[in-house]
């Protein structure tokens, strides 16, 4: 799944029946829910990339990415408004890039 599609499949899920969609449930919770969820998706995948389980980081990877659209769209940020932050930032130093932010 491209994501894309899996941005998409999270946007038509946002009015579903919380008890039968998990993404509807998390998008219900509120944006707060959202961001602890990603936070701790993120950790677990730290964790994996720590031990060194290509299968086990790569399983927690696809949870990361989906709690990041989850959380974005939880806060009406889509995935096109974060494509077009990265092609700004295409082509210049990640270091520039950093500075230009003032950190």
């Amino acid at each position: 799944m491209s994501l894309a599609r899996l941005a998409a499949t999270i946007d038509a899920r946002r009015d579903a029946d919380p008890e039968s969609s998990w993404t509807a449930r998390l998008l219900a919770s509120g944006p707060e829910t959202c961001a602890a969820k990603f936070g701790e998706e993120a950790v677990e995948a730290i964790i994996e990339a720590v031990r060194g389980d290509p299968d086990r980081l790569t399983a927690e990877a696809a949870d990361v990415l989906y709690h990041l659209l989850v959380m974005c769209a939880a806060r009406g940020v889509t995935l096109a408004q974060i494509e077009v932050e990265l092609a700004r930032r295409e082509g210049r130093s990640g270091i520039e890039e950093k500075e230009s932010r003032g950190g």
